[in-house]
């Protein structure tokens, strides 16, 4: 038998479908659950649930500003879009 060497498939990028936060410093028994059309936060106190909702709206803003829509987008950008959304 004669098998023939596969060759390595390429690598693909990562493809981002949506975004899922998770908050983990909550203890005053609230369930916080905030979703969008592409991202999803849960948990976290309402200090980090309310700074993470802004983080995700600013990111969609500028995903949109740039008219790049997030499946698109190269996953380190993505990560630097979100670290300069994230409130002050």
């Amino acid at each position: 038998m004669n098998k023939k060497p596969q060759r390595p498939r390429p690598a693909q990028r990562p493809r981002i479908s949506s975004i899922l936060g998770v908050g983990l410093d909550h203890g005053d028994g609230h369930k916080r659950i905030t979703t969008g059309e592409k991202f999803a936060l849960v948990g976290g106190s309402q200090e980090t649930h309310e700074a993470m909702t802004e983080t995700m709206l600013k990111t969609f803003e500028e995903l949109k500003r740039r008219s790049k829509p997030l499946e698109t987008v190269d996953p380190r950008e993505l990560g630097e879009i979100i670290e300069k959304s994230r409130p002050g």
